[in-house]
């Protein structure tokens, strides 16, 4: 049974009057807001003997998504702002114009693919804050720990994901 503390009186205002409640904080009340963030060290690493997407988990899965994307975001700004992209000089040369044209095209497909990346850990990120991180989308099952650590913004468990690529290259061969 909760113990209360203390009772505080509140007023509340209404468009007619002031109505005066009690306030009431319990023992309960008062361990969840000191509950604060967890802290996991640098070398932490989830466990399977631990509760599946416990708090650890999700705090390790977060900060390793941020720090991915963080890594992501800077490469895809040193290409575009310090690579050969700001390279326009016109060579008199066809053979050396398609080869700077074929570096810059691999280039920018590169960085694409990380755009979408992203995107992707930024779903992921999402799914952390909603909960629904480590299961799957399809059938709800744990992801597991293996596969997020492999790839942690995995939507799937390995059967749902061929599955899924299994109906993307029937759906491209029609």
């Amino acid at each position: 049974m909760p113990r209360i503390s203390k009772v505080k009186k509140k007023a509340v205002k209404t468009k007619t009057k002031t109505v005066i409640k009690p306030k009431i904080k319990s023992a309960n009340k008062i361990k969840e807001t000191n509950k604060g963030p967890i802290k996991i060290s640098k070398t932490y690493i989830p466990k399977d003997t631990e509760k599946y997407m416990c708090e650890k988990h999700k705090v390790f899965f977060r900060m390793k998504l941020q720090e991915w994307r963080k890594e992501l975001v800077k490469s895809n700004n040193d290409a575009l702002y310090n690579g050969s992209m700001d390279d326009n000089s016109i060579s008199a040369d066809i053979v050396d114009q398609a080869n700077s044209y074929t570096d810059k095209n691999v280039e920018m497909k590169a960085i694409n693919r990380q755009i979408k990346l992203i995107s992707e850990i930024d779903k992921a990120l999402f799914r952390i804050k909603d909960n629904t991180y480590g299961y799957c989308l399809d059938t709800a099952e744990p992801i597991g720990l293996k596969r997020l650590m492999a790839r942690p913004v995995a939507k799937y468990t390995i059967a749902a994901q061929e599955k899924h690529e299994k109906d993307e290259k029937v759906h491209a061969d029609d």
